[in-house]
């Protein structure tokens, strides 16, 4: 049986869609994994790893008022992040990740929280998740989270 990802490839390959990515607490993992798959030129754009608040401002011009109310951890960001990196690249669909990963708590949020937000269309979904493990275990259940959450919408 194929990964996950593969499938991921070639249905958005089918469809013309193309994806970019903004990536947190996971710091290119999610990247990695979905250009894993043979043939991901033809539907991977780019992906922005913006670890800290002020990349998060900076590169995808999340504003700062938001971040402020609601923190970098939260449904209100990952669906920013990933209505940004979509436009910023003109692409399709954007995914973003957002969380903490250990081994300190960030922002008063429990270590293992993870927000997933996908942008297709005029559509912007998010997704709250909760880990556990070590910075590494939780890094890789978000990236496999995100790749199923991605798999998920695109098969509506």
């Amino acid at each position: 049986m194929k990964p996950l990802e593969q499938k991921i490839g070639k249905l958005l390959a089918d469809k013309h869609l193309t994806l970019a990515i903004a990536e947190s607490c996971t710091g290119g993992l999610l990247s990695h994994m979905i250009t894993n798959a043979p043939g991901g030129s033809a539907y991977f754009d780019s992906a922005v790893i913006c670890y800290s608040p002020e990349a998060k401002v900076k590169l995808l011009g999340i504003p700062e008022k938001l971040i402020g109310k609601y923190g970098t951890v939260s449904p209100e960001t990952a669906k920013a992040m990933a209505r940004a990196v979509k436009k910023l690249r003109n692409v399709k669909i954007g995914l973003a990740v957002t969380g903490t990963a250990g081994p300190d708590s960030q922002e008063n949020k429990p270590v293992g929280l993870v927000y997933i937000a996908l942008s297709y269309g005029k559509q912007t979904y998010a997704g709250e998740f909760r880990f556990k493990g070590g910075r590494e275990k939780i890094k890789k259940q978000a990236t496999k989270a995100a790749i199923e959450f991605l798999w998920k919408h695109l098969n509506k």
